[in-house]
């Protein structure tokens, strides 16, 4: 009981500090096995356990696997780790999934059966935005309900209210960020353009915008390349961000963002389903 007390307060630390984790337990075991029902391991995206104990060499290597493919798509797992007779008997061979369960050999004398709950745990999708505009604002408080942490760097003194953001940066240098998946708006309208971009471009994210009209961006980008900044990079911001839906107010261009940003992130999640299966 106390360990598993141990875990599970080290499960709550690690999603308070954005870290990216598996959380694996046995659901169910068969004759002799190492680990029993109930047992929990914590793994890191190395593939280093952290706490816990989930049985030895013989269903460690199938849950790591799994454990890697479920950071890769963000999609839990079952791994049964049975001996060859029985998977034999199902029909089935090692490494083949069905109904949602993938199989395993025990190659251990024992011969047991393990069934492990491969479940990851994600840090939320980071939304980095630059600027105090009121499209900055709106995005902040709508991507926040949508589940994103949300870092707004602006000058203070462009800053009315305290915004709704996880992390408020004073200046246009968000600072250290946490390693998830990252999506990078540039809504400064007109202040601080160019320091803003540059900053916005130097973060390694998945998607780069910009708040303003094409024919601004392609004057923003002679001065840009001017000032050193590589081409490639400055051609990967969207300009004008967000999708076409015609929208008008503040709210409704932080909309069109927050949709745009969605197809980026959820195709993303498909493409990494399809090359780690």
């Amino acid at each position: 009981m106390g360990v598993h007390v141990e875990i599970m307060d080290l499960v709550a630390q690690m999603k308070a500090s954005e870290e990216a984790f598996v959380l694996a337990t046995v659901v169910r075991t068969v004759s002799v096995t190492a680990a029993k029902a109930g047992a929990k391991a914590i793994i890191r995206p190395d593939g280093s356990i952290v706490a816990g104990w989930i049985g030895g060499g013989c269903a460690r290597g199938a849950v790591l696997k799994a454990a890697r493919e479920a950071l890769i798509d963000g999609e839990p797992r079952m791994v049964s780790v049975q001996p060859e007779n029985l998977l034999a008997e199902l029909g089935v061979v090692a490494g083949e999934s069905r109904d949602g369960v993938r199989f395993a050999s025990n190659m251990c004398p024992s011969k047991g059966t393990m069934d492990i709950f491969v479940e990851p745990v994600l840090p939320h999708p980071s939304l980095v935005i630059l600027g105090a505009s009121p499209v900055a604002l709106s995005l902040a408080a709508q991507a926040r309900q949508l589940g994103y942490h949300v870092t707004l760097a602006a000058p203070a003194s462009d800053l009315a209210a305290e915004p709704d953001a996880d992390v408020v940066v004073d200046g246009l240098k968000p600072g250290d960020l946490n390693k998830a998946v990252r999506f990078v708006v540039v809504s400064t309208q007109g202040k601080g353009d160019e320091a803003a971009l540059k900053s916005a471009i130097e973060i390694d994210a998945a998607y780069h915008a910009f708040v303003g009209s094409k024919r601004k961006m392609v004057a923003l980008r002679d001065k840009l390349i001017a000032a050193g900044l590589d081409a490639a990079g400055i051609d990967s911001v969207k300009a004008p961000a967000g999708l076409d839906l015609g929208a008008i107010t503040p709210e409704e261009i932080a909309m069109s963002i927050l949709a745009e940003i969605t197809i980026t992130r959820r195709r993303g999640q498909r493409a990494a389903a399809n090359t780690g299966s």
